[in-house]
């Protein structure tokens, strides 16, 4: 998980941006450590925007529709990866769950990060089983191709 993914109330109507406040060294998939790419840890347990965080809440009902959320944590996230640490501290992952003093239950609705596809995994990749799952395309044609392609990533 990555500061600028996005978590989710069960009982709220909007996704906020993680936001890092157990450190500010570790960085995930980011050569030059840009701030949205700080790795989000069990101790990160505020959001962006931080007022009315989770939207309406549908534990607090009113005379016009739903009130604001008024979003406390109840401690830390549950089921951290506790075998990658930051700062001694555990990672969330999309199994991590976070609840609010008011009923609700936050999960990862989006980890941030973006998979890029390389040479090397194009290079290393089984034809055969390329194959099996897309029988269109000729996958070693496909490879003979994309070791031209100046386009994919190092």
């Amino acid at each position: 998980m990555i500061q600028k993914g996005k978590a989710q109330c069960n009982q709220g109507n909007r996704y906020p941006h993680f936001k890092v406040t157990s450190h500010q060294k570790h960085y995930w998939n980011s050569e030059d450590g840009q701030s949205d790419y700080l790795a989000v840890t069990e101790d990160d347990v505020q959001f962006s925007p931080s007022v009315s965080s989770f939207g309406q809440c549908k534990l607090k009902p009113g005379s016009g529709g739903d009130l604001p959320c008024a979003f406390v944590p109840s401690g830390k996230w549950q089921n951290p990866y506790d075998k990658t640490k930051v700062m001694n501290k555990s990672c969330i992952t999309e199994l991590s769950e976070l609840m609010c003093t008011t009923g609700g239950r936050i999960t990862v609705q989006d980890h941030g990060q973006i998979v890029e596809i390389t040479r090397q995994n194009i290079r290393n990749a089984d034809p055969k089983q390329q194959h099996l799952i897309n029988p269109l395309i000729d996958y070693g044609e496909f490879q003979d191709e994309q070791e031209e392609d100046v386009n994919i990533c190092e």
